[in-house]
């Protein structure tokens, strides 16, 4: 791994593992470095951003554990969509959670800031990078859900059918819990399913 920054931060890879694990539990960091070096892995095969790759995959769950009175004094503060008060940490710590990325790390590149915004909800068009770190986040070695084998077998095979994949199974999952969907989610699998099609990875 790289150890400067540079041109995203003036700071060491060093500085920045120590800042992010300084916002979270020892086991949400470990997630972190995973999707961190599943994110190089997914560049390097796709032929993405290596470094924007290890960077935002460190970054993306920085803000999971902020207090929710922090982030809806942001969404009140950046004069944010009211309809993201119906929802919590699940979909604020990716949308929300940029603004604590740029005040509280210095990071304000474009990519990786779009690709932390769209990690949790997914979106209509995902450029290389937030495609990666979308699915660097759901296939790391330390995830074990059901169909979990199956999403890294289709991501292998096409990104872009991981993030079929990926928005197919977060519908399935909240409708089984019965939990309020984000709308972007709706419009994003939408829009995934039409340029994909059906995600398997026997086809």
């Amino acid at each position: 791994m790289q150890n400067t920054l540079e041109p995203i931060v003036d700071y060491s890879w060093t500085e920045l593992e120590r800042r992010v694990a300084a916002r979270m539990t020892a086991k949400r960091f470990a997630h972190c470095q995973r999707t961190s070096a599943e994110a190089v892995k997914l560049a390097q095969r796709f032929g993405g951003d290596v470094l924007r790759a290890q960077v935002g995959g460190l970054v993306h769950d920085y803000a999971k554990q902020i207090p929710d009175e922090d982030f809806i004094a942001a969404i009140h503060a950046h004069h944010l969509p009211a309809a993201l008060l119906d929802y919590g940490n699940a979909i604020w710590h990716g949308m929300v959670g940029i603004y604590f990325i740029e005040d509280e790390l210095a990071i304000h590149d474009p990519a990786i800031l779009q690709a932390v915004k769209e990690h949790t909800t997914g979106a209509p068009e995902m450029p290389l990078l937030s495609q990666i770190v979308y699915m660097a986040d759901f296939i790391e070695p330390g995830r074990k859900f059901p169909g979990v084998d199956e999403a890294r077998a289709v991501t292998q095979q096409s990104l872009q059918a991981g993030v079929l994949y990926q928005l197919s199974h977060e519908l399935s999952y909240l409708v089984e819990k019965q939990e309020p969907i984000y709308p972007l989610t709706f419009t994003s699998y939408n829009a995934w399913v039409r340029r994909v099609g059906q995600p398997r990875a026997d086809k």
